[in-house]
């Protein structure tokens, strides 16, 4: 029940719900207790109202923005206390007492002190919002740019500032208990005192060398900047929070090019959540900013999604621009005809190709480029289950896309009856449930199916744990394992806690003070790639090789998951592609019911696997090829398809991926040194260049018009 009610509130713990409900009682108790009067009551029920809404913005729970929505925000719950307590006062017969006056005036007074605090705290706020974030761009010795304010001043601001009201509703009680308005006077005092305080303290931070640098300086040191570093490859990116997965994934390929990176991020959401890299980034949410900035040195320029956005950078002509997507798979996605607005679309191997050709959505053959995946390189081989390991099985299902086909997840017809045959099998296996971080996100069939699918793998987990077969093979090898776990969970907790070290802990300073301190330590972040790696050893030696699990979140992260099983169940999406890498066996699940056939027709990722139904029949099969695999018949299908889809072992992808770039760079160069005879041509004087109305600034006029209307229309360009 209470499960349930934390569901419908959409709140995070049974403690927000309870802090919630509190919150909600303490207001109902306030207006008894202003109406019997009780000075005691009307005490508690304030405390439980203070500490309720608290406890509820510390945790940043979703009902808060519910209140506000429905016009009980956090001004108007303040102000609903201090009338009750205004009420309370007339209650008592002390209307006409001075400390009811006293209470009027300091509650007046005290609101009238929210209007420059909100100001100032806004004017700071977007002050120091800068107009291009950086990481790894050398903008200090360009820009002074001051120290952010500290995070207590500026960090749930409103919310502190409304609270300063407790030292005047304790001294106006304490006065009505007492029947002496000292005690009042003293609060209301302190009250405007420390929101006077409050404001001055913010005053400092909007004046003087405490702003930073105006909008125009820092673009004119970003243009000095991109003059002096001469970018010639671009990653460019725009999408929401929840995609940074796709930008990230590239990071690494970025670093190993043999030309100058850059990564060009549109939204603020995007680089706060990007992984470390060292590799420039420029974040540039206005589309009017990026047309401007010097990118005159860049001649290849590559796309991870298709996006409205990514017309503000279409429009060079002077760079080819190439469509590397963020995954390679069977779904529509993969296929998307706005691809066509590229020179190139680069593909893991020759499926790519073959997938394009038969959707026949207009691209052409020769400007499709086959690359590798350099992704993969981490992604290890099969190796032989050894005997006293008990087969892991990993069910990596897609999320539920933004359509309703049946066919783009097995998570709500098929996920219970897979995970289900998996730890129900015999011999056992060990089951890893790992989710798409978009799972529940737009059906919430498919966040319930998600909930029965965890539930299902920790109940499994728990009754293994308890079963005598396990219990008593853990009791016969206690001394070794014991401490084996106990040292791995040890080892998670230092690699954890120098890891916080490294990314200097859980307070970080503003946009503007991120963007001046934004180099990263090369040797820093090798350090925290290596501390990542103990850390996902560590992780699976901290628990038994037979325990069930539920892996969320970033860490471990997939490929470790593939790295440690020895098949997987999964849909429709480049996982299946990326998992082919390991030569592993594998099934996918015909969610729509198309039968075997026609789903490998219509697949190319699962001509080698085994197919299954929504019933889970087929994972027989499965399980024979990891027991044994001279019971495996697909291995060789695998290892072609791998070669057909991700393209030859050598040379090695990012070899490819590197040698790609330096032919299509040849061709930019050579189409804009095409352009010299052109350009001169264009510098005509006006007296040869014909009648008046043909004059050049005409023309460039009449030139100008689409580009701007281009810009403008930059969201409704369909998004893949």
């Amino acid at each position: 029940m209470i499960s349930t009610a934390i569901r419908v509130a959409r709140v995070g713990s049974a403690a927000e719900l309870a802090a919630a409900v509190l919150m909600m009682l303490g207001f109902c108790c306030l207006m008894l207790a202003a109406l019997i009067p009780s000075v005691p009551v009307f005490a508690v029920a304030a405390a439980a109202t203070y500490l309720g809404d608290h406890y509820l913005h510390r945790k940043g729970s979703y009902l808060i923005s519910c209140l506000s929505r429905v016009r009980a925000g956090l001004s108007i719950r303040f102000l609903i206390r201090q009338l009750l307590l205004i009420l309370l006062l007339a209650r008592l017969a002390l209307a006409d007492d001075l400390i009811y006056y006293g209470a009027i005036a300091c509650f007046i007074a005290f609101y009238a002190l929210q209007a420059p605090h909100g100001a100032l705290v806004t004017l700071i706020r977007n002050r120091r919002r800068m107009p291009i974030a950086t990481r790894n761009v050398d903008l200090a010795s360009r820009l002074h740019i001051p120290d952010a304010p500290p995070r207590y001043l500026l960090h749930r601001s409103a919310e502190k500032m409304l609270h300063l009201d407790v030292v005047a509703v304790a001294g106006i009680l304490l006065s009505a208990q007492l029947d002496s308005p000292v005690a009042g006077f003293v609060g209301i005092g302190l009250t405007l005192l420390l929101g006077c305080a409050y404001i001055a303290a913010l005053v400092p931070y909007v004046r003087g060398e405490r702003i930073p640098p105006h909008a125009n300086r820092v673009l004119a040191a970003v243009d000095d900047w991109l003059r002096e570093y001469r970018p010639q490859t671009v990653l460019y990116f725009s999408g929401s929070k929840d995609s940074a997965y796709q930008v990230n994934m590239w990071l690494e390929t970025m670093a190993q090019l043999e030309t100058r990176p850059l990564v060009v991020l549109r939204e603020r959401g995007i680089l706060e959540k990007l992984a470390p890299t060292t590799v420039p980034v420029v974040c540039v949410p206005g589309g009017v900013h990026l047309m401007n900035m010097d990118l005159s040195t860049v001649r290849v320029a590559l796309y991870a999604a298709n996006v409205g956005k990514n017309i503000h950078l279409l429009r060079v002509p002077t760079m080819k621009h190439v469509f590397i997507g963020h995954g390679d798979s069977d779904k529509v996605a993969s296929i998307n005809p706005y691809s066509k607005v590229y020179d190139e679309v680069w593909t893991a191997g020759r499926a790519g190709r073959d997938r394009y050709a038969i959707a026949d959505v207009g691209i052409r053959d020769e400007d499709i480029v086959e690359v590798g995946r350099p992704q993969l390189a981490p992604i290890q081989g099969r190796q032989a289950v050894p005997g006293d390991r008990m087969p892991t099985v990993l069910y990596a299902p897609t999320w539920e896309g933004w359509d309703d086909n049946p066919g783009n997840t097995s998570l709500m017809r098929a996920g219970e009856n897979i995970v289900r045959g998996l730890v129900e099998a015999d011999p056992p296996v060990r089951v890893l449930y790992k989710p798409h971080p978009f799972t529940g996100t737009r059906s919430g069939a498919a966040k319930a199916a998600h909930r029965r699918i965890t539930a299902l793998v920790e109940k499994a987990a728990a009754e293994r744990a308890a079963d005598p077969r396990y219990s008593a093979d853990a009791a016969a090898q206690s001394a070794a394992q014991s401490a084996a776990q106990s040292a791995a969970q040890e080892e998670l907790a230092r690699i954890e806690a120098r890891l916080a070290e490294l990314s200097g802990g859980a307070e970080k300073g503003d946009e503007a003070e991120a963007t001046r301190d934004g180099m990263v330590d090369a040797a820093q972040l090798a350090e925290i790639a290596r501390l990542r790696a103990e850390w996902n050893d560590a992780y699976w030696r901290s628990f038994p090789t037979w325990e069930h699990r539920v892996v969320t979140g970033p860490e471990p992260p997939l490929y470790e998951c593939f790295n440690v099983s020895d098949a997987m169940v999964s849909d429709i999406s480049s996982v299946v592609s990326d998992f082919i890498a390991s030569g592993k066996p594998y099934a996918v699940t015909d969610s729509a019911e198309l039968g075997a056939e026609e789903f490998k027709r219509q697949n190319t990722a699962v001509r080698a696997a085994v197919i299954l139904t929504n019933k889970a029949a087929g994972l027989d099969e499965l399980l024979a090829a990891v027991r044994d695999p001279d019971a495996d018949p697909l291995a060789e299908d695998r290892e072609e398809l791998k070669r057909y889809l991700l393209g030859p072992d050598e040379p090695t992808s990012i070899e490819q991926f590197n040698a790609a770039v330096a032919a299509l760079a040849r061709k930019a160069e050579i189409r804009n040194l095409g352009q010299g005879p052109r350009a001169e041509v264009a510098e005509v004087p006006e007296e040869a260049a014909g009648a008046p109305g043909e004059a050049m600034g005409v023309r460039e006029e009449a030139a100008a018009v689409p580009e701007a209307d281009a810009a403008e229309s930059a969201d409704g360009v369909a998004a893949g």
